[in-house]
C-alpha cells in the first residue's frame, strides 16, 4: 500500500513542475504546444523509470566514490535509446523538442530519483515511483502545453478551434513563466481549500 503513496505523490504532493520546480529547463522552453509537452514527459517518463530500474538493481555493485557518475552513465544510456527512437519513428516530435532530448540526462528530477530514492529503495518501490513522478511531470507540461496553446493559437494538441489567430505572448517564453506562474496558483489555492 505504501508503494502507491509514491506513486501518487508524483501528481499531487511531490510534483515535479508545480510543487518542487524540478525540470523547469525543459518545462518552459518545449511546453509551447500540448504535443510537445506529452512527447518530452514521455520520454523523461521512460528514462526516469529504467534509471530508477538500472539504479536499483545494481546499487550494491557501485562503489560510493563513482555512484553519482555511474547514475550518469545509466541514465545517458536510456536517453540515448529515447533520442534513437524518437529520431527514426517521431521525426516531427524530435526535431522539435531538439537538444532537450539529450538534456533529460542532467534533469535533476531523473537523477535526484536515481540518488534520493531509487539507491535507498526496493526493486518495486523504485519502479512505482519513476512511474508516478514521471507521470506527474508528463501531467504537468501537458497541462502547461494545452494552456499555453489554446491561448496562444487557438488550437488543442494541433486541432483548431478558434478562427485566427491566438495571443502570440502564450507561444514565446514569457507566455511559459506567465502560465507556470498561474497553474501553480491555481494548484495552491485548490490545495488550501481542499
Amino acid at each position: 500500500m505504501n508503494q502507491w503513496k509514491n506513486f501518487t505523490k508524483g501528481f499531487i504532493k511531490e510534483n515535479p513542475v508545480f510543487v518542487l520546480l524540478l525540470g523547469l529547463c525543459p518545462t518552459l522552453a518545449v511546453t509551447s504546444s500540448a504535443f510537445n509537452g506529452f512527447g518530452m514527459g514521455m520520454a523523461t517518463t521512460f528514462v526516469l523509470v529504467c534509471s530508477n530500474l538500472v539504479v536499483t538493481i545494481i546499487k550494491n555493485l557501485i562503489p560510493n566514490k563513482v555512484r553519482i557518475p555511474s547514475f550518469i552513465v545509466i541514465i545517458a544510456s536510456f536517453v540515448t535509446i529515447v533520442e534513437m527512437v524518437m529520431e527514426g519513428f517521431l521525426p516531427d516530435l524530435f526535431e522539435s523538442l531538439g537538444i532537450f532530448i539529450p538534456l533529460i540526462v542532467v534533469n535533476c528530477l531523473v537523477l535526484g530519483r536515481a540518488e534520493g530514492f531509487a539507491s535507498k529503495q526496493k526493486f518495486l518501490s523504485s519502479v512505482i515511483d519513476g512511474l508516478g513522478m514521471g507521470l506527474g511531470f508528463t501531467f504537468a507540461l501537458t497541462l502547461l502545453g494545452a494552456v499555453r496553446e489554446m491561448l496562444g493559437a487557438g488550437s488543442i494538441f494541433g486541432y483548431k478551434f478558434i478562427e485566427g489567430d491566438g495571443i502570440l505572448i502564450f507561444i514565446l517564453s514569457p507566455g511559459a513563466f506567465i502560465v507556470l506562474g498561474y497553474l501553480i496558483a491555481i494548484l495552491n489555492r485548490i490545495k488550501k481549500t481542499a
